[in-house]
């Protein structure tokens, strides 16, 4: 976790709709920090500088560090409500951490080695049936993404979520709620038309094979 993310946060005592869009056309973000046995906290935070922090995917697998007045607190981005037509935010929530206590972030996967699996240089295309996945670890643990590596992947083959490699001390969410939850993370298959003229082939070759036999 190389990257290091800082949110200047001010303190919000208006409440309400009102409050909200008034702070709004100033720039800001209306915001709440809650957790780790704390009372939450209405906070506000400059639009633009959100903004630009939000440009970097790492920003929502990190660990972020939240100034608020003379005082830090850690915490992760647990919500984020986006206007549905413009380019802008109308309210985030953060959690604060506990060294001591586990959190759960959705981290990013990260494909590597496409170019490299002998299914792709066969011709298969790539599917990816899930890009993020829900972790659950202590904080010193998040990682920022998972690797997930296609090197020896194989046409019509697919890497589950028990496939994936991952560091110490970080469990999948979605595997902790028992058998039948092990999805398909990717997998490489020929394209329609390239994969019904391969059945044909074989269709044809068994046919000539079966008429060889009974001459």
């Amino acid at each position: 976790m190389s990257e290091s993310f800082i949110l200047e946060a001010e303190p919000r005592t208006d409440q309400g709709k009102g409050a909200s869009r008034r702070l709004r056309r100033e720039g800001k973000v209306p915001a709440v920090i809650y957790g780790a046995g704390k009372e939450p906290a209405s906070i506000s935070l400059k639009h633009n500088e959100l903004i630009h922090q939000l440009e970097n995917e790492a920003f929502f697998s990190h660990i972020l560090t939240v100034k608020l007045g003379g005082s830090e607190e850690q915490a992760i981005l647990k919500d984020l409500q986006r206007h549905p037509s413009k380019p802008v935010v109308l309210h985030v929530d953060f959690q604060r951490v506990s060294a001591s206590e586990k959190i759960r972030v959705h981290v990013p996967l990260h494909f590597i080695n496409e170019e490299k699996s002998p299914g792709v240089k066969a011709g298969g295309l790539v599917s990816h049936n899930v890009v993020e996945v829900e972790v659950s670890c202590l904080p010193k643990d998040l990682p920022e993404f998972i690797e997930v590596d296609l090197a020896e992947l194989e046409l019509d083959g697919t890497i589950h979520l028990t496939d994936l490699k991952l560091p110490a001390g970080v469990e999948l969410l979605e595997l902790m709620h028992g058998e039948g939850h092990d999805q398909s993370v990717v997998n490489i298959h020929l394209p329609r038309g390239a994969k019904e003229e391969h059945e044909a082939e074989e269709g044809e070759e068994a046919g000539e094979e079966g008429a060889a036999e009974e001459s």
